[in-house]
C-alpha cells in the first residue's frame, strides 16, 4: 500500500477519532486524570513520521508531553512510556496488572493467537508454555547440550566470509546476518536448515510475519473493517504462515517416524525435547502446538538477532578504536583467528560491553511488544484506563540523559558495570522484563556473542570503494569486505 493510501486511511481514523474522543471526554469518569498527549491534529501532521519512524517520532513527542503520554485513535487508547523509572512501574511494580497483550488482528490467522506464547493472555496454557521454554528449551543445560549444532552453522558462516575475502567481494551484512541467524535457529530447533538456501521468498515470509505485528493496521481501530482487510496485511500473513506450517509438518512427521525406531539417538535439539514432552502429555503439547511455538521462536528470533548482529558490526566498523579493542581482547584471550565458543563468552568483558551498547542504541524491538492494562492503574499521578495498550519506548530510554553522551557508541560505559540485559535493570531492557520477558533471550545472547566475536577475530573488515568510516551512512545496510588474516583456517 502506498503512502497516499496510508495517509487517507489514517486521516479518516483521525477525523473519526476526534469526534469519538470528544464524545468520550463528556462521559469519562470525573476522577480520571489521563496522561497528556498530542492532539489529533498534531498526529495528523506527523502521519508519515509516525508510520516510518514511530519510536523516534514518539520520543520527540515525549520531550514535550512527558514520559507517560497518551494517544487516542478511535476505539484504541495507547499509552507510551519513555523513561526508565516509568518503565519499572509497568514492567516490575505493576507487572501483574499489565501482563496481558493487545492482539493485532493480523496475528489471529490460523488461530495463532490462541496458541502463541507471545499473544496468549496469562492462563494455564501460557504458564505451561512458559515453563517449557524456561526449564527445557532455553535452560543453560539444554543450550549447552545443543551448542554443537550451532558450531556447525558458525563454521558455515565463516566459510562464506572466507570465500568473499578471497575474491574481495563486499558482504551485505544484513543479508549475511539474516542467513546466519535462520540457520543457527533452525539447527538449534530441528537439526537441519529450515530452507536449503536463503531465497527471497523465505526472507519475504519472515519480513511479512514481523510486519504483521509492527505495521499500523486500520482494522485494529475499526473492527468493522476486519472482514475487508483494507491493507491486505492479514491476507499476506495467512498465506505465509501456511507455507511455514507446511514446511514444519514435513520436518515433524519425518522426525516422529525416525523416533519410532528402537535405535534412535536423540539429536539434542528442541524438536526432540518438545516431542518428548508431547509423549508425556499430548493434550498440552501436540503437533499443532509445536508448530505454533516454533513459528513464534523462528520468526521472532531470526530478525531480532540478525538486526543486533548487523547493528553491532555497523558500529564497530564505524568506530575503529572500539573494533581494535574488541579484536585485541579476542586475540589475547582466544588467539588470533579462532572462533568464539559459547564457554568463552564470560571471559570477554569488552565483547559483552559491545553487545550491551549495541542493544542500548538499537533495541531489536524499539517499542517492545504491547502490553494491556487489566484494570485502571495509577502511574505517576495519571490513570491508565482498563484495556489501554501500553508501549515502552526502549529506543527513547536508551537515548535519554540517564546515559552520559547518550548518542555516542561507547562500550566502555558497561565495563565494570552490573547492568545486564536480563530485565533487572530498567535502563536497559531490550528483551523486556517481568512475566513477559522474551523467553528466547538466553539463546539470542549466545548467538550474538558467538557470531560477532568470530567475525571480528577471524577477519579484518574494510568498507567497499575505500570509503572512510566517518563517511558511513548508519541508516543504510552495511556493505564491507572481509579481509583474510595470515593464518585463517
Amino acid at each position: 500500500m502506498d503512502y497516499v493510501s496510508i495517509a487517507m486511511i489514517l486521516l479518516v481514523t483521525c477525523i473519526v477519532t476526534y469526534f469519538l474522543g470528544s464524545l468520550h471526554a463528556r462521559t469519562r469518569k470525573s476522577n480520571y486524570k489521563l496522561p497528556p498527549g498530542p492532539s489529533i491534529f498534531t498526529i495528523m501532521s506527523h502521519v508519515f513520521e509516525l508510520y516510518n519512524k514511530p519510536q523516534q517520532t514518539l520520543a520527540k513527542f515525549a520531550k514535550f508531553y512527558g514520559p507517560v503520554m497518551l494517544i487516542k485513535l478511535c476505539t484504541e487508547t495507547t499509552v507510551i512510556i519513555s523513561s526508565s523509572d516509568m518503565a519499572k512501574e509497568i514492567l516490575h511494580t505493576h507487572d501483574s496488572l499489565f501482563c496481558d497483550r493487545s492482539v493485532p488482528d493480523n496475528t489471529t490467522t490460523h488461530n495463532h493467537d490462541n496458541f502463541s506464547l507471545v499473544f496468549l493472555p496469562i492462563s494455564p496454557l501460557w504458564q505451561h508454555l512458559r515453563k517449557i521454554c524456561h526449564n527445557n528449551l532455553f535452560s543453560p543445560k539444554n543450550l549447552d547440550a545443543s551448542q554443537e549444532l550451532r558450531r556447525i552453522k558458525l563454521k558455515d558462516l565463516l566459510n562464506d566470509m572466507h570465500k568473499s575475502s578471497l575474491t574481495g567481494e563486499a558482504v551485505e551484512i544484513r543479508r549475511a546476518a539474516f542467513k546466519a541467524c535462520i540457520n543457527f535457529l533452525s539447527y538449534t530447533f530441528v537439526s537441519q536448515d529450515f530452507v536449503e538456501s536463503l531465497d527471497d521468498e523465505y526472507k519475504d515470509i519472515v519480513s511479512t510475519l514481523l510486519s504483521a505485528v509492527g505495521t499500523p493496521n486500520i482494522a485494529d481501530h475499526f473492527p468493522i473493517l476486519k472482514i475487508l482487510d483494507p491493507q491486505g496485511i492479514k491476507r499476506h500473513t495467512t498465506k505465509y504462515v501456511a507455507k511455514v506450517f507446511y514446511a514444519l509438518d514435513i520436518i515433524i512427521d519425518k522426525r516422529m517416524k525416525l523416533r519410532q525406531s528402537e535405535d534412535y539417538v536423540s539429536k539434542n535439539d528442541m524438536l526432540d525435547t518438545l516431542l518428548d514432552i508431547s509423549k508425556e502429555d499430548s493434550q498440552r503439547m501436540d503437533k499443532k502446538q509445536i508448530k505454533h511455538l516454533l513459528l513464534d521462536l523462528l520468526v521472532a528470533g531470526t530478525d531480532t538477532t540478525a538486526t543486533g548482529l548487523e547493528r553491532a558490526m555497523n558500529e564497530l566498523v564505524h568506530s575503529p578504536e572500539a573494533m581494535s579493542k574488541a579484536k585485541k581482547e579476542l586475540e589475547e584471550t582466544l588467539g588470533l583467528d579462532n572462533p568464539v565458543e559459547e564457554s568463552d563468552i564470560a571471559r570477554l568483558p569488552y565483547l559483552q560491553a559491545v553487545i550491551k551498547e549495541t542493544l542500548r542504541l538499537h533495541p531489536p524491538a524499539p517499542l517492545l511488544l504491547p502490553r494491556k492494562a487489566r484494570v485502571d492503574v495509577e502511574i505517576s499521578g495519571y490513570t491508565i484506563p482498563k484495556g489501554a495498550q501500553v508501549l515502552v519506548n526502549e529506543w527513547a530510554i536508551g537515548r535519554t540523559d540517564i546515559w552520559d553522551d547518550a548518542d555516542l557508541f561507547s562500550p566502555e560505559r558497561f565495563l565494570g558495570s552490573e547492568i545486564d540485559v536480563k530485565g533487572r535493570h530498567f535502563k536497559l531492557t531490550p528483551f523486556g522484563s517481568g512475566r513477559r520477558i522474551c523467553p528466547g533471550s538466553p539463546l539470542a545472547i549466545r548467538m550474538l556473542h558467538l557470531m560477532l566475536g568470530s567475525l571480528i577475530n577471524s577477519f579484518d573488515w574494510k568498507l567497499e570503494n575505500n570509503m572512510e568510516p566517518k563517511d558511513m551512512n548508519m541508516d543504510k545496510s552495511l556493505r564491507a569486505i572481509p579481509v583474510i588474516l595470515n593464518n585463517i583456517k
